[in-house]
Parts: C-alpha cells; structure tokens; sequence
C-alpha cells in the first residue's frame, strides 16, 4: 500500500515538471514557427545561391609555405 502513496507522489511531479518545462518551452520562443522546421528536409540542399553583392568577400589565405 505504501508503494501507492509513492506512485502518486513520483506521478504528481512529473506532472509538475511537464507543465514547467512547457511554460519554459513557450515563454523562450521554441513554438513561434511550426511550419518551417516540417518545410525543411523539403528543401533542395543542392540550390546555388548567388554570391550577395553588398558583402564583402574575404582576401585569400596565404599557403603555409608563403608566410614564412
């Protein structure tokens, strides 16, 4: 009988620590957007995108050799 008064005692908080942990998932903006994360083994991970011109590109490396 004791063994009872333990389950729902252990079964109580869980049930408090699934609502805090869903609280906590929602006030931090993890169920903000539910469409794109479905969206993405969609997407063609082979699509080119085109260099943007207003970022500056970084100056080639120096090989090892070269920088003695």
């Amino acid at each position: 009988m004791s063994i009872l008064v333990f389950l729902i005692g252990l079964s109580i908080a869980v049930l408090i620590g699934a609502g805090i942990v869903l609280f906590w998932a929602v006030d931090h903006g993890q169920f903000d957007d539910m469409e794109t994360p479905g969206l993405l083994p969609l997407a063609d991970a082979d699509a080119v995108v085109p260099p943007d011109p207003a970022r500056p590109t970084a100056p080639a490396r120096a090989a090892p050799d070269e920088a003695r």
